[in-house]
């Protein structure tokens, strides 16, 4: 029997915080080198020169500058990202006139999780701010757009934030975050779960007992279907939020086009390497740590 509506949310929830811690552990520094090469990506010749400049400059702390923001945008998106994709999920159940214990297709599923980005929406939008302010400090300084501060912090970033745009300035960038989470994530839950379906076919077996591998398979290429549709999104995204420290920034558009006008269409795409390189080890650790905790929590409700 299917524990309570509640419990099965605070599961979600729990479930989608440990997902999220996982992702970023194993993929912190290709996301650092991702967002370097979004916002100067006329400064590093490719991944490896910028992965290697930003070890001899800063040490291996640079590589996991902004862990924490990180820590906290992935623990609270995964978190709100989950629940509300099981919500979404008996809402089309609900709408279909199907009963609770119905399985999605993996096009319903798909929908569901587009929907649900919305939510994680607003709660990643904030951190991912200070994050990425803090993977670029550096270039910012060195680029002579910043004054050098010696304080590279979350709290600093945070507290400029504050004095120079109030609570507000926190969401610079969340247009651009809905209108990349919302195709993306249906791309990233759809290709997930057919990808799992097809594993659980061949096998035939049902797909909660694939085994290890193929989730960590099916969540990397869920993880790299969502970034090959969206990175020119994520790309902007970076750089509205990372410019405007210098004061104020265009919209999505403007600077969609500001970018493509000047730099090229490949500008676009600076950084694409290691995000694809970090989606199969990073994404495979969500949906591993996301499943596991999970089917072990509803084991404690049977």
């Amino acid at each position: 029997m299917a524990p309570h509506p509640v419990i099965q949310a605070m599961i979600d929830l729990s479930a989608g915080a440990i997902g999220g811690a996982a992702c970023v552990m194993s993929g912190q520094p290709l996301d650092t080198a991702k967002v370097k090469m979004q916002t100067f990506p006329t400064m590093y010749r490719g991944f490896v020169h910028c992965f290697t400049s930003t070890y001899r400059q800063v040490g291996l702390r640079g590589l996991y500058q902004g862990t924490t923001p990180a820590l906290m945008a992935n623990v609270a998106e995964n978190s709100v990202l989950f629940m509300s994709y099981g919500f979404c999920q008996q809402v089309i159940r609900l709408i279909a006139g199907l009963n609770n214990d119905v399985v999605l297709s993996d096009m319903q599923k798909a929908c569901a999780g587009s929907v649900a980005s919305i939510f994680s929406s607003f709660v990643l939008c904030p951190t991912e701010l200070v994050k990425c302010r803090l993977q670029a400090m550096y270039e910012m300084e060195a680029s002579g757009k910043i004054a050098k501060s010696g304080q590279n912090t979350v709290w600093s970033v945070v507290k400029t934030v504050m004095r120079n745009d109030g609570p507000l300035g926190f969401f610079q960038g969340l247009t651009t975050t809905i209108a990349r989470e919302v195709p993306g994530y249906f791309c990233f839950f759809g290709a997930y779960e057919l990808c799992r379906t097809t594993f659980a076919d061949h096998w035939k077996c049902d797909k909660d007992e694939i085994g290890v591998a193929p989730i960590v398979f099916s969540g990397g290429f869920g993880g790299a279907c969502l970034w090959l549709v969206v990175y020119p999104m994520d790309c902007v995204k970076s750089r509205i939020q990372v410019m405007s420290m210098t004061g104020k920034q265009a919209g999505f558009f403007k600077t969609f086009m500001t970018i493509a006008r000047t730099e090229g269409v490949r500008a676009l795409y600076s950084g694409l390497t290691p995000t694809m390189i970090r989606t199969f080890p990073a994404n495979g650790a969500l949906f591993l740590g996301y499943e596991v905790s999970r089917k072990f929590m509803m084991k404690q409700f049977d």
